[in-house]
């Protein structure tokens, strides 16, 4: 995790090799425009009297042309002229549908499907989409307040919600729409909201109830004569002994400093680094699963910095493991898995789940965070028995994306983190691993280690997946499994 290595370009598993020849993360634009039929054939009205010019007319016969030959280029032409203007009506009638359905340039599509709602159908209490996903994502949570916000169709626009005949059944039922369960729920409260109350709230209509649709629960109000839901759906992001200074390089941890790390291992080995969101989820990278597939190869250990300590814990199996299904081995796009466990884990001070990242948390470019995990501590160099830990800084995709840097790489799906000038690094086994930062009182998971080149180089940080850019799948996995 410190130590700069010679200079090639590996991932930071060791068994996913880096392509040289890697193509640019960006593939060019498929063209969207659907083929046109060919062009319908003109047709030319033909002389009558130069039909036959070879026939001879003797002199003094009448020359009479055939009446019935004249008739039928006559309608042979309004015929031709129908049939051009009914082809025209339907390519103008194809071209509207997909741009207004298909390319949905009125509305919002389904994401599971070419299926185009109008605005007014997205979270009115009725799945309209195949996997629900019009439904799935109308309330969120706001800063590190944790603020309730709902989605307001009419407008499109997210506002709190009002704090007026609320209790406890209503935060539970929301917490459970967000992704959680029941059981996690911790408390909800009272708070200003500031600056997001300048369009209005969302405020339960009289004699809501709970039990029935929440979305249909609500209405849009000008004013609130309480205040805004404070809602925490679980008790997250809380380190007994983390570290309060700068420290260069990696040095080890102590136990309950990062709670929420967990070693995803086969056979005794450990191959990744993970981290807990709740007592049955974790989230960890993609790239991890694709030699080991099968769920029923993993345990996950938490609970100490030991590797050799946590295995006289029980190790908890995998039932399902969820990689994202957009997630390029050649790109490394979309680096993102969770694995959810068959039997939940119960937090205590060495086991406890990191923030997934609400909407107005500060993981923005050129602050600091850290990374942790029982990767090596040098390029193909040997793995520590203690979890490490080390502080990096957060850059700018531009940054990240410098010729001189990792020139242009780095996606929107990724966050590029370390120290330009070298020396600070993950490295092979950290995959998997958190990128967290702290935001008010509490640790916020920004990132999952996903790549680089070599260890600790100069100009080459490290590259995550972008937590915050995947925060509606992640929620979406949770509600659905």
């Amino acid at each position: 995790m410190d130590n700069p290595q010679e200079n090639h370009a590996i991932y930071d598993n060791s068994r996913f090799q880096h392509d040289e020849a890697r193509p640019p993360p960006y593939s060019p634009s498929q063209g969207i425009y659907p083929s046109l039929p060919e062009q319908t054939p003109s047709y030319v009205a033909v002389n009558p009297q130069i039909i036959n010019t070879h026939h001879t007319v003797t002199a003094g016969t009448p020359h009479i042309m055939p009446k019935t030959g004249s008739n039928k280029c006559h309608w042979k032409h309004i015929l031709c002229i129908v049939l051009c203007v009914l082809c025209a009506l339907a390519v103008v009638g194809v071209l509207l549908w997909y741009f207004l359905y298909y390319q949905c340039l009125v509305g919002k599509p389904c994401r599971s499907g070419g299926k185009c709602l109008s605005s007014s159908q997205w979270c009115d209490g009725v799945r309209d989409c195949p996997h629900g996903e019009d439904e799935a994502y109308c309330f969120r949570l706001y800063g590190t307040n944790f603020i309730l916000q709902m989605y307001s169709s009419s407008d499109e626009t997210w506002r709190p919600v009002c704090a007026e005949s609320w209790n406890i059944n209503y935060g539970k039922a929301v917490c459970e729409q967000i992704g959680y369960k029941r059981q996690d729920y911790v408390s909800y409260s009272q708070i200003s909201a500031g600056s997001l109350a300048s369009k209005g709230y969302m405020k339960l209509k009289p004699g809501s109830n709970y039990g029935s649709s929440l979305q249909k629960q609500f209405t849009y109000s000008n004013t609130c004569s309480a205040r805004a839901v404070k809602l925490q759906c679980i008790a997250c992001g809380q380190s007994s002994a983390a570290p309060t200074t700068r420290i260069v390089g990696g040095t080890e941890a102590v136990n309950g400093a990062w709670p929420w790390q967990v070693s995803l291992q086969v056979m005794g080995n450990h191959i990744c680094g993970g981290s807990i969101i709740s007592p049955y989820w974790i989230l960890s990278a993609a790239h991890c699963f694709e030699t080991y597939s099968s769920p029923s190869l993993w345990l996950v250990y938490s609970g100490d910095v030991s590797l050799f300590q946590m295995r006289f814990n029980a190790g908890r199996k995998v039932d399902k493991i969820i990689s994202h299904e957009e997630f390029s081995t050649t790109s490394n796009d979309n680096d993102i898995a969770l694995l959810k466990l068959q039997t939940p884990l119960s937090f205590t001070s060495k086991v406890r789940p990191v923030c997934l990242p609400n909407i107005g948390v500060n993981v923005f470019p050129e602050r600091r965070a850290w990374i942790t995990g029982w990767g090596t501590l040098r390029s193909s160099g040997s793995s520590p028995d203690i979890l490490n830990q080390a502080q990096v800084t957060i850059y700018s995709r531009q940054t990240c994306n410098s010729p001189w840097v990792l020139d242009g790489e780095v996606t929107q799906t990724m966050i590029c983190a370390g120290e330009l000038r070298g020396g600070v690094d993950s490295c092979q086994g950290d995959s998997g691993g958190p990128l967290v930062v702290k935001d008010g009182e509490l640790w916020w998971l920004a990132g999952d280690t996903s790549w680089g080149f070599g260890c600790a180089l100069r100009n080459k940080p490290g590259v995550y997946g972008n937590v915050t850019y995947f925060i509606n799948w992640v929620y979406e996995q949770m509600q659905n499994n």
